[in-house]
């Protein structure tokens, strides 16, 4: 589904909504984009659920973005990093919040390039 139009995606500064899914391994994995005039919110899930929310953004004194867990589990820096290194990708704030249960570093590598994947085909959602 694409609320886009609807969502005045259309126009610069407008939002822009997508949603997209993808396997990982034997799990169905959701995403929803959305974009915003300076900044991109991702949610990653298989279910309805907030658990986590993190933030990061480029910055001058920094070749590595700064991030922080906004919602959730502190311990849990799944979604910290996952924003860290789209964050870097971009150049833009990014929210995201990555609610799966596993958190190993390979099946998140397959999350994280199927976004680039994304990112590839539509660069105008992102």
């Amino acid at each position: 589904t694409d609320g886009a139009a609807a969502a005045g995606g259309g126009r610069p500064g407008g939002i822009s909504l997508h949603d997209f899914c993808g396997r990982a391994g034997e799990q169905l994995v959701h995403f929803h984009a959305m974009r915003l005039r300076d900044s991109l919110f991702l949610w990653v899930g298989a279910e309805p659920a907030l658990r986590s929310l993190a933030v990061a953004m480029c910055s001058p004194h920094d070749s590595i973005p700064v991030s922080t867990s906004l919602l959730g589990d502190a311990s849990d820096t799944t979604s910290n990093s996952l924003a860290q290194r789209l964050a870097r990708k971009t150049k833009k704030q990014i929210f995201v919040s990555y609610n799966l249960q596993n958190t190993d570093s390979s099946f998140i590598l397959h999350i994280e390039n199927r976004i680039k994947e994304e990112m590839m085909a539509f660069p105008e959602k992102f």
